[in-house]
């Protein structure tokens, strides 16, 4: 089981969304719990920390959720670990929360939304949505792009214009082979860097309550 934080609204009965936010390379499982209060009213939020030490290479003292091999590329062995490491996690949510979960939200920032695109286009339909915030679409037959994983799992693509980690051309790239099988994709860019502004997030949070007032 994944180590993990939970931050739980007061008020929350069954039935309440969870937003799963993954961190990103080389941080921690308390990295994104200050995003709480930009998610829609009620959502519970579970952080989840990565499998893998980011120490051995060279990612500093945190995790890490793969190994990085250049560009849109990383080691498929060590990303089908955490990947099946979810698997498991979000199985168990029903017995980590103190109420039955609702919708379910998977998403995450550099590393983490690499990761959770890569969940859901793997195992279509599972959840209610992806936040991507800027991550990449992996370049690897481990992770096909296909109709059916693109179209059943509403995405969100965040990404900044000058982002120096994961660089703009590469959103454009991924969000390409998204669109061009038919992805249900949202995609909004940023006059940033390498992190998510406050408007990034806002826009998050209307997406998913739209998700959600269709449900």
């Amino acid at each position: 089981m994944l180590q993990h934080l939970l931050r739980v609204p007061g008020g929350v009965s069954d039935g309440a969304p969870v937003a799963v936010l993954l961190h990103g390379r080389g941080s921690h499982r308390g990295d994104l719990q200050g995003l709480r209060d930009g998610l829609p009213a009620g959502t519970i939020l579970v952080t989840p920390e990565a499998p893998h030490p980011g120490a051995p290479w060279g990612y500093g003292p945190g995790w890490a959720w793969y190994r990085y091999a250049g560009e849109d590329r990383v080691d498929p062995e060590t990303l089908a670990q955490s990947l099946q490491a979810l698997d498991g996690f979000l199985d168990a949510l029903p017995t980590l929360l103190p109420v039955a979960p609702g919708p379910v939200f998977l998403g995450g920032f550099s590393q983490g939304g690499t990761t959770s695109l890569a969940w859901a286009l793997t195992r279509p339909g599972k959840v209610a949505g992806v936040l991507n915030f800027s991550g990449f679409l992996v370049d690897d037959p481990s992770v096909p792009v296909t109709a059916q994983g693109a179209s059943e799992t509403p995405i969100f693509w965040g990404h900044g214009f000058a982002d120096p980690n994961i660089p703009f051309p590469l959103a454009e790239r991924g969000r390409g082979r998204l669109q061009a099988v038919g992805a249900t994709l949202e995609a909004r860019d940023y006059r940033i860097g390498h992190w998510i502004e406050p408007g990034e997030l806002d826009d998050a949070r209307v997406w998913m309550e739209r998700i959600l007032g269709e449900g």
